[in-house]
């Protein structure tokens, strides 16, 4: 049986984990603009880049958003609490005074928010009285504003950490998460190598790909598998082909029906412009830091790397289905 749980209490206590408020848009099957106030958003991946919001059974909206192909999430700076109080109410023009522009399948895109993401539907799930919506995010923008947060039922500003404790200039609700500073990382020190893959029109499976022909060529597509499983990136027979057809990658007689693949010298070169672009941001990062600070960091990831993986090979079969799920991403809902 389902645990009965106070339903006020469990309300309280859930608001005391502070969160962004955004808009989200679409646009409904009549072609009207739809929006709400949602603080339900969350990240889910960052390559390929996927976010969440989830949406109760019972909004009137409820069908215009589980039909979209397309929506945008708008994340509120702190001096946008009226337009969040106006795109909260019901029986209104909410769009009423807002500046707009259009975005992919005519959405409506609202000027002026801290952050906009617009994105493809990717993903609908069930989640009790709420649908959790999945979303590819195609596009984005965003500024240094502060935002406008949501705590204990009402709004809250986010207060920063000041430099004489050393900590950095970021929100506090988020400096001692490891699972956000690695992933903040992550995603700075990819910049670069992104937007060289994107600039040669390289995908993300096709990247990996060439990025163990690099490492060590005479591959098959099953050791390249073998090698990138753990990121749940699938390398497949006809992404090799395309970057044979592309000049970049070439086969080699190997096992019967189990051609090896290398690199060409057009796909040497075009990887090292992807590692140096990779390198450089590497050295900027790392700038501030002296030789006995990069060995120790290198060690101390190498260190969490070793406990992740054991706990991955404990839990490989669930930890598998999922991220071959994210990483199908691209295939369903087209590219």
């Amino acid at each position: 049986m389902p645990v009965q749980l106070d339903e006020k209490a469990f309300r309280n206590a859930l608001g005391t984990f502070a969160t962004g408020v955004t808009i989200v848009t679409t646009r409904g099957p009549d072609g009207e603009d739809v929006g709400l106030t949602a603080n339900s958003f969350n990240s889910v991946s960052l390559d390929p880049p996927l976010v969440l919001w989830s949406l109760a059974k019972t909004s009137k909206s409820i069908e215009a958003f589980t039909q979209a192909t397309h929506f945008a999430v708008h994340i509120l700076a702190a001096d946008q609490e009226p337009l969040s109080n106006q795109f909260a109410k019901r029986g209104i023009d909410k769009f009423a005074g807002v500046a707009l522009e259009r975005g992919e399948g005519g959405i409506p895109l609202i000027k002026g928010c801290g952050a906009r993401f617009q994105c493809r539907a990717a993903y609908q799930y069930e989640g009790g009285d709420h649908v959790i919506l999945v979303g590819e995010v195609s596009a984005f923008e965003h500024d240094q504003r502060d935002p406008l947060l949501f705590y204990k039922g009402r709004y809250a500003l986010a207060t920063q950490r000041g430099e004489e404790n050393g900590a950095p200039d970021s929100a506090a609700i988020c400096d001692d998460d490891l699972s956000h500073l690695l992933q903040r990382a992550y995603f700075y020190l990819l910049t670069p190598v992104r937007q060289q893959r994107e600039r040669h029109g390289i995908s993300l499976h096709e990247h990996y790909l060439m990025s163990v022909l690099m490492a060590s060529g005479g591959k098959t597509v099953d050791q390249i598998n073998d090698i990138i499983g753990y990121t749940g990136v699938i390398s497949t027979p006809e992404i090799a082909e395309a970057l044979v057809a592309r000049s970049l990658v070439q086969k080699l007689p190997g096992a019967v029906g189990m051609p090896r693949l290398w690199l060409t010298p057009m796909g040497q070169r075009m990887m090292i412009e992807v590692i140096a672009a990779a390198k450089a941001m590497e050295a900027d990062a790392l700038l501030d830091f002296g030789e006995d600070e990069k060995r120790l960091l290198k060690r101390l990831v190498q260190r969490l790397l070793a406990g992740a993986e054991r706990s991955v090979d404990e839990r490989v079969g669930n930890h598998m289905d999922l991220l071959k799920q994210i990483t199908n991403v691209r295939a369903t809902v087209g590219q």
